[in-house]
């Protein structure tokens, strides 16, 4: 059966190349490299993707254009190095609330399905907003098709542990279609992280339980199959006795 959750990667990497030609190691280096990325993410929202060079880069953050070519081929690669840090950081508070989770004793009600989501994207949305220039790196995984596998790579990620640690929750679903669910489900949460980031004026706590109740009301469906499969197992059991 065809996966409709696992991408087929590509077998080259972009035409441009994304990575850094080395990492700094001494602490002036590491000053310089850090520079860069600093002044291309506050570059990002003054001028945005399209206007962004390595020139503009070099002169607000006082660097020489070798100097800057010393650690990235081109802006796009600086770009790689902010949207990878982002979704480090946003996947990070994904496993930090993930590992509160499990230990809570947790009874399976809705409500406290709800809550964790809740929970769970107030996290990764803090985790976002504190993030320098978070805004528009996201805006550019988006806008941008050589960046957009930052994106999908770490959802692929998320969605697979979330499948990992819901899987003994729905035993009886269809692997495929849990794992389908899972991807769904993230590039939603995700789609509400962008909403609550993009519209500071909007009420984050509202779109965060809204989402979550979205999202506990899609998985109805795998609750409700696991309820079907325990009464079938029941009344299974009953007639084997019955039958002795």
């Amino acid at each position: 059966m065809k996966s409709a959750t696992r991408r087929k990667k590509p077998d080259a990497r972009p035409t441009i190349p994304l990575d850094t030609k080395q990492q700094p190691m001494q602490q002036r280096s590491q000053q310089t490299f850090e520079s860069i990325l600093e002044v291309t993410s506050r570059l990002l929202g003054e001028v945005g993707v399209e206007r962004l060079s390595t020139n503009l880069i070099c002169a607000q953050a006082g660097l020489s254009p070798p100097a800057l070519y010393r650690y990235f081929p081109n802006k796009y690669a600086i770009l790689n190095e902010l949207g990878e840090r982002l979704m480090k950081c946003q996947n990070k508070a994904y496993r930090a609330w993930l590992e509160e989770e499990k230990a809570l004793d947790y009874d399976g009600s809705r409500e406290a399905s709800i809550r964790g989501l809740r929970d769970m994207q107030a996290a990764i949305n803090a985790a976002t907003l504190a993030f320098p220039g978070a805004v528009w790196i996201m805006r550019a995984l988006r806008a941008v098709p050589t960046l957009r596998h930052i994106r999908l790579d770490s959802h692929d990620d998320v969605a697979e542990t979330s499948y990992k640690g819901l899987r003994d929750r729905y035993p009886s679903a269809d692997p495929e279609a849990l794992r389908v669910a899972m991807r769904l489900s993230t590039e939603v949460m995700y789609a509400a992280t962008e909403m609550v980031v993009d519209n500071p004026t909007m009420d984050g706590d509202v779109i965060n339980t809204e989402v979550a109740e979205m999202v506990v009301r899609y998985y109805d469906k795998f609750v409700e199959g696991e309820e079907r499969y325990a009464a079938a197992s029941r009344k299974k059991g009953r007639k084997v006795v019955k039958d002795r």
